[in-house]
């Protein structure tokens, strides 16, 4: 498990949510923190974005305690 800020450490975000190690790094290889602060600083905002919910589905259908190395943050956008 990891914790994650919804509203990321670099812009002063103080509350952290425990989550799965996988789907962490996944969300950061997605998105910039910039993007995390202005667009998906909710779950909900998160969970319907395409690729997130995508790999979702994909993760949930993994045996408990999967974990796959995530793909680096090369395909983020800057902001």
């Amino acid at each position: 498990m990891d914790r994650h800020h919804l509203i990321p450490k670099t812009f002063k975000g103080k509350d952290q949510f425990p989550i799965h190690k996988i789907c962490h790094r996944k969300i950061h290889s997605v998105f910039t923190e910039r993007e995390l602060l202005r667009e998906y600083h909710t779950w909900e905002a998160l969970r319907e974005h395409e690729v997130i919910r995508n790999f979702i589905n994909w993760v949930a259908k993994k045996p408990s305690g999967f974990y796959s190395r995530t793909q680096t943050a090369g395909r983020k956008r800057t902001a």
